[in-house]
């Protein structure tokens, strides 16, 4: 007879299945409290959004989401196309619907697509969970299907690694050593594997097909000046019928945590206009 799991040693006990959706409040306003939902990118985390916390507008009765996509969870989703509709299930997952959705890259890019598509079948998921607004930080876009030239996928690839070693150094805590940073930042890269990666850049290269003129929800579109991908935000911000165009200095892919405070600014301006 086998022991029970109970009794395994911890070393042959075997893991518990991560889930693949963590919705939770992470930030309560002491104002007039709008419920907001934070979406991180591609193999990142809801820790993206920390820095944010001691300058948050008090307006936002905030959520974060660990997503299918974060770092511990990314191989697992990559593979699985058949997938749950997963925006969706975060919208679905906060008491009370969403006033205000804020969504950094990948998660921008699949928040548009889920209202595009939902737009083009006659629907309005902002309507139908009471959004009044979205902001949209760091989204990649392009108008024309020729705008993707046969090398865009190998520059892609290295953006993305850049990308990945920006947002490990900026999180807080001790400098890290520059070629100890590039490991870590080739292992999560390697963790979300050809399959995760392929579900992004399959998404961006149906961005000129986004029917960005039926978004009509008020947007913020926000990038960083230094941003590879800052070019696209400004288009994007013009496309869209009810969109504004923050830009912020001295930052990159992520404007939350390079420049926390003016991002809060912003996102409070927006708030309150709401």
């Amino acid at each position: 007879m086998s022991p029970p799991t109970s009794a395994l040693p911890p070393a042959v006990r075997p893991a518990a299945p991560l889930t693949p959706l963590l919705v939770r409040r992470r930030h309560t306003g002491d104002a007039r409290r709008l419920r907001t939902l934070m979406l991180h990118g591609l193999a990142s985390g809801s820790s993206v959004w920390d820095l944010l916390w001691p300058h948050a507008p008090a307006a936002l009765d905030a959520w974060v989401a660990d997503l299918p996509w974060r770092g511990d969870h990314v191989s697992q989703w990559g593979r699985e196309y058949d997938g749950p509709d997963w925006m969706t299930a975060c919208l679905d997952a906060v008491p009370g619907g969403v006033d205000v959705v804020v969504a950094h890259s990948y998660s921008a890019n699949l928040l548009l697509d889920h209202l595009s598509r939902a737009a083009e079948r006659g629907e309005d998921p902002c309507a139908a969970y009471g959004i009044k607004g979205i902001v949209l930080v760091s989204p990649f876009y392009r108008r024309s299907p020729d705008d993707f030239v046969w090398d865009a996928v190998a520059g892609m690839q290295r953006n993305f690694l850049a990308i990945t070693e920006e947002g490990i150094r900026l999180r807080p805590g001790r400098p890290i050593d520059p070629e100890i940073l590039h490991q870590m930042a080739r292992r999560v890269c390697e963790r979300a594997g050809l399959h995760g990666w392929m579900r992004f850049f399959e998404l961006y290269l149906r961005t000129p097909w986004l029917h960005t003129e039926l978004i009509t929800v008020p947007t913020l579109v926000v990038t960083g000046e230094g941003d590879f991908a800052a070019a696209e935000s400004q288009a994007l911000a013009a496309d869209l019928p009810a969109a504004r165009l923050g830009t912020l200095r001295d930052c990159g892919h992520y404007p939350m945590c390079e420049q926390a405070e003016r991002f809060s600014a912003l996102l409070g301006q927006f708030v309150e206009s709401l």
